[in-house]
């Protein structure tokens, strides 16, 4: 049943990018002969994300003209499939060349990264990625599956919202219903909330009609995603780092020519440059934008936010248990 649903979605999709699925897909060289590279993700056209994709394809276009034909499904919603974990079903059977997606749950390297309160800046945090521990999770990740992994989008610190009170200790988050990624399951039972693990796109609802009272995220997804039109406190925690990993289906990647294999590692490079860059910008006018809706944000003092620590130190001693010394290496653990 599942195989055969499989194949009926993949043909949709397939017949959707071949036929330039207007409102959905945004196609720019038509070149029959030419290459064609189908890009996608699960935010709107605006996030850094998208536009990070913009960049790829712009980047090929530059070099190699209508030899090559990028193709562009940002929002995999629009097209009646489920978000990140069908992007990238959809890159291991090749219907896709190329997306992003969150990957925290499974590849240790990025569990590590997503530790609560581990990087002390945006700068260690991409230090980090840039160097020996986001190298070991591309290695882990292609080792376990169909891909080719050239960089990481920067998804960036995290923070809770929600709309019932002010944030200020984690005595303020008990009794709390927080919606979050599952990889945050831990950190937020720790602080005394009730961790609610499930897709945002479904959450958005349960959080407008209060049956879901908050939910965690950068501001620029709280934003770009709707979450602030429903939540009136915000609190800058910066609880954990996250990344979404940029993959290739690699039986497609491998056999293109030389060059355009290097052009497209560097496209990536500097579009991870451009969407930081981009990320910076939206996390400021996002915040912005909370207070213009009546949203309030509550900056953590060293002592408030020094709570926060401490009240999560048990997930550091499990981790002592659960990783190898090798990769607490990595990250100074």
């Amino acid at each position: 049943m599942f195989r055969r649903q499989f194949l009926k979605n993949s043909a949709l999709l397939g017949a959707s990018v071949a036929a330039g699925a207007p409102g959905f897909f945004s196609a720019r060289a038509q070149q029959a002969s030419a290459r064609r590279i189908i890009m996608a993700g699960y935010g709107p056209s605006t996030t850094s994300f998208s536009r990070g994709l913009d960049f790829i394809g712009e980047h090929l276009e530059a070099r190699f003209g209508d030899a090559v034909d990028p193709r562009y499904i940002y929002n995999i919603y629009d097209v009646g499939y489920g978000g990140a974990g069908d992007l990238r079903w959809l890159v291991d059977s090749g219907v896709l060349t190329l997306a992003y997606s969150t990957m925290s749950t499974g590849i240790p390297e990025l569990e590590v990264a997503a530790l609560p309160f581990l990087f002390s800046d945006t700068a260690a945090a991409r230090a980090a990625m840039d160097g020996p521990l986001g190298e070991a999770a591309s290695a882990r990740i292609e080792a376990e599956t169909n891909y080719r992994v050239l960089g990481f989008f920067e998804n960036g610190f995290r923070h809770v919202s929600n709309d019932i009170r002010p944030v200020h200790t984690p005595a303020d988050l008990v009794g709390l219903s927080i919606r979050l990624l599952g990889i945050q399951s831990r950190t937020f039972e720790l602080l005394g909330a009730e961790p609610v693990t499930m897709n945002l796109a479904d959450a958005i609802p349960l959080l407008a009609d209060g049956t879901i009272d908050g939910q965690e995220n950068p501001f620029e997804n709280t934003v770009s995603y709707g979450p602030y039109l429903h939540q009136r406190y915000h609190t800058a925690t910066f609880h954990s780092y996250l990344s979404r990993a940029i993959f290739v289906h690699r039986p497609s990647f491998d056999s293109w020519p030389e060059d355009l294999q290097t052009e497209m590692r560097a496209a990536v490079r500097e579009a991870v440059m451009y969407q930081r860059g981009l990320h910076d910008e939206a996390e400021v006018e996002s915040q912005r934008t909370i207070r213009e809706a009546g949203g309030e944000i509550v900056e953590l003092t060293p002592a408030q936010r020094a709570e926060f620590v401490a009240a999560v130190t048990p997930i550091y001693a499990d981790a002592q248990t659960r990783y190898s010394r090798e990769l607490l290496d990595l990250v100074g653990l």
